[in-house]
């Protein structure tokens, strides 16, 4: 067996990996025998000489099972899980988790927080007050099998590798490696015990992916990954060239959810969590086609079911339920400000990226995983592309606990919209189903 120093010069000189040498890489990071110095220079170098299929399904194997595997098997039914590969206001979990789970398939969700410009659904469950994401195991598992729905955090010992490679990645301009963020992305789900997995791969300015051929080979891999290790895979590319919904930022996400959930939230949001939601309906044996389990998904917002389970979901893990009722109990900041147009036009487009930056310099994100988040912090936007404005319109309204974050925050957003004098065309929410 070689050693680990020359483990990283195989791949630095750009030669291949067996299974067995990527185990003992994974196997000696987690226990402490690689130091960070040595897994930062072996990250670099698979970064800029690649890792071929056979090794990135390896490296997914290894990572996934560097700890405990999550057994879902005492829950019935087919478990499957939604992944988004991060955006702006996308607020999808929220709707989709308890949207599934009231249509009788069973949801189990590990999520994360947010880091940068891309929100964390973790940090939105938070702006609940009361509301849990630390659940023990057992306590885990028992509420999927008496509501069919727990969304928490990622348990400490499920995917450590994971979760050392990632700081490490964040720390050493290695995060946009294509093969890592296969592995970091499968690894997650299979340790966590989906049997499927609806992949909704962001493509644009707002995303990780910025053009389509990006995003293209990145489903292609993730579904290839996955599929290879026994999960079956539906992957869908969406637009985020512009933000998704209206709100960004925690608290004023979970308002948007709730009127999701209740029939009245915006356009683009509904529709992406129908279509995901009849795909995961599908893969759990729920519906024969998307066609039926659209229905059933749309039956359950107008009846109410989808709601009462998002209830349900709340209260199971400490949450005051009453927001659903009454989001005005979601407190957002008492600092706002309204920012208008400067000129009349059409709304051509944004830079979705600027949004979330305007959203986190008010407080809703953080730029390193230690940072504070400021529930109440965020934004409304008042309009989307192809729209017409005049100038003083509103253009979107920002809300913080600090009134000295306004005016950078400001003009953040303003660059981040852009104005022309010709009618523009919306994006396709979808690029490819």
């Amino acid at each position: 067996m070689r050693s680990i120093e020359e483990l990283i010069e195989v791949k630095r000189d750009g030669g291949t990996h067996t299974p067995e040498e990527l185990q003992r890489l994974v196997t000696a990071f987690v226990s402490g025998e690689m130091p960070d110095y040595q897994m930062a220079a072996w990250l670099m170098a698979a970064f800029i000489r690649g890792l071929d299929s056979a090794e990135t399904a390896a490296l997914t194997e290894a990572m996934a099972r560097s700890g405990r595997m999550v057994d879902l098997s005492g829950v019935p039914g087919v478990k499957v899980d939604k992944h988004s590969t991060g955006g702006v206001g996308d607020t999808t979990t929220l709707v989709l988790a308890p949207l599934v789970a009231s249509c009788g398939v069973p949801v189990a969700k590990m999520s994360g927080r947010g880091l940068g410009f891309t929100g964390g659904t973790l940090d939105k469950l938070e702006a609940i007050p009361g509301f849990r994401v630390q659940l023990e195991p057992e306590a885990f598992l028992a509420q999927v099998r008496d509501i069919g729905i727990a969304v928490i955090a990622q348990s400490a010992d499920v995917d450590p590798a994971d979760k050392k490679m990632y700081a490490l990645r964040d720390v050493t301009a290695t995060v946009p490696s294509m093969p890592l963020i296969v592995g970091s992305i499968i690894s997650k789900k299979v340790a966590g015990g989906a049997d499927a997995i609806v992949l909704d791969v962001k493509v644009g300015s707002g995303a990780f992916m910025k053009t389509e051929a990006e995003a293209r080979a990145l489903g292609a891999e993730l579904s290839r990954v996955g599929e290879l290790l026994g999960r079956r895979i539906e992957c869908i590319l969406t637009d985020m060239d512009q933000p998704l919904g209206r709100a960004v930022g925690n608290a004023l996400e979970v308002r948007e959810a709730i009127e999701t959930l209740r029939g009245e939230g915006p356009e683009d949001l509904t529709e992406l969590c129908l279509v995901l939601g009849a795909k995961m309906l599908v893969l759990g044996e729920r519906a024969q086609d998307t066609v039926a389990a659209r229905a059933l998904l749309e039956a359950s917002i107008r009846d109410g079911r989808a709601i009462e389970k998002f209830k349900a979901w709340v209260a199971a893990q400490g949450g005051d339920a009453r927001v659903a009722d009454d989001p005005s109990l979601l407190a957002v900041g008492a600092q706002t400000r309204e920012v208008v147009a400067d000129r009349e036009g059409w709304v051509e487009g944004f830079d979705a990226e600027g949004v979330g930056r305007a959203a986190m310099t008010l407080g809703a994100g953080r730029a390193r995983t230690d940072d504070a988040v400021d529930p109440g912090a965020g934004l409304l936007l008042a309009v989307k592309t192809g729209e017409r404005v005049s100038r003083g319109d509103l253009l979107g309204t920002l809300y913080t606990s600090d009134a000295a974050l306004l005016d950078e925050a400001e003009r953040r957003l303003c660059s981040a919209i852009r104005i022309g004098d010709a009618p523009a065309e919306p994006p396709a929410l979808f690029l490819e189903v």
